[in-house]
């Protein structure tokens, strides 16, 4: 039996969480094609017939500016410290740049194993492949070099099989239907967050956080499970109420979000709403408030709020 940690790093938007979500079959952490969408480190378990593997989903590695993403690297050293491998993921389809260089220095930092995911492998010519692997072969002791697609799911199954070759010997530290550590609630507002992110642009992602209020119905655990069926079918009866707030620094910012009329926050809400009902099988009524906490991203107290839930 195999089991250990593999941490998920790189910059940010090179695809850690599709990597995840694909290598799961579950969705567990959101997508976005804006920076820094995964802001804390977000483990998902998978258990087979071999082993155990936690993965950690990280968030992109950058200078920080803020207290928020001083603390979101703090979740990158933690997971390179405490990890039993590690996996780089870079973006096929980009230039090498600083923030490239960035992140080996950082790695150079490390004696764990390191595998190198070239991503996104399936929109490049295989020629552009093989220059990056040149390029990357001498930067670090790549243990394993890897060719992937973490939204086709290409090269997924030899990159699981090469993880267990580098995982310690040991029993396995979650129940085999564990899915994630990870409260439902932390889920919940990640997904409201997620449909923030798809309708704002410029300054805004940055500046944005999602906080539940109130779900009249959250579990105690923060284990969160593999569903063992699909959802059942609703009764037209709303069983579910959850409050949400979502935070913004300046005023400006909360009257986009709220849109003209008050249209945007509510697509926003539908969207939202019809995830968070496939997700806990039942009708959901969603209450959405936009707040303005000014300097929120250097608040402590906002951010261990948004951490605790």
């Amino acid at each position: 039996m195999k089991t250990g940690y593999v941490a998920l790093i790189g910059r940010p938007n090179v695809g850690k969480s599709a990597l995840l979500n694909n290598l799961l079959g579950y969705k567990v952490a959101i997508i976005s094609d804006k920076p820094q969408t995964t802001r804390t480190s977000i483990l998902g378990i998978k258990t087979t017939e071999k082993g155990q593997i936690i993965f950690i989903d990280n968030p992109g590695i950058h200078r920080p500016l803020h207290k928020l993403n001083k603390r979101m690297m703090k979740f990158v050293e933690s997971a390179m410290e405490t990890s039993d491998l590690i996996c780089l993921l870079i973006d096929a389809s980009l230039k090498f740049g600083h923030g490239d260089e960035f992140v080996i220095e950082n790695l150079k930092k490390t004696s764990i194993p390191i595998f190198l995911l070239i991503n996104k492998v399936d929109i490049v010519k295989k020629e552009k492949i093989l220059l990056i692997i040149d390029n990357y072969k001498d930067l670090l002791d790549f243990k394993e070099i890897i060719p992937i697609s973490a939204l086709k799911g290409t090269n997924l199954p030899v990159l699981e099989e090469k993880i267990y070759e580098y995982l310690p010997e040991s029993e396995k530290l979650y129940a085999d239907d564990d899915l994630s550590v990870q409260s439902q609630k932390f889920l919940l507002s990640e997904i409201i967050r997620e449909k923030v992110l798809h309708h704002v642009h410029k300054e805004l992602p940055f500046t944005t956080a999602v906080y539940i209020d109130y779900f009249d119905e959250a579990p105690a655990s923060s284990i969160i499970k593999i569903p063992k069926k699909d959802p059942p079918a609703f009764n037209g009866k709303i069983k579910k109420y959850i409050q949400a707030s979502i935070f913004v620094e300046k005023d400006n910012h909360r009257k986009i979000i709220i849109g003209k009329r008050g249209s945007l926050i509510k697509t926003i809400g539908t969207e939202a709403r019809r995830e968070i009902e496939r997700i806990l099988g039942a009708k959901v009524f969603l209450d959405l408030k936009v707040k303005v906490k000014e300097k929120w991203r250097d608040s402590a107290d906002v951010l261990d709020l948004i951490e605790r839930q």
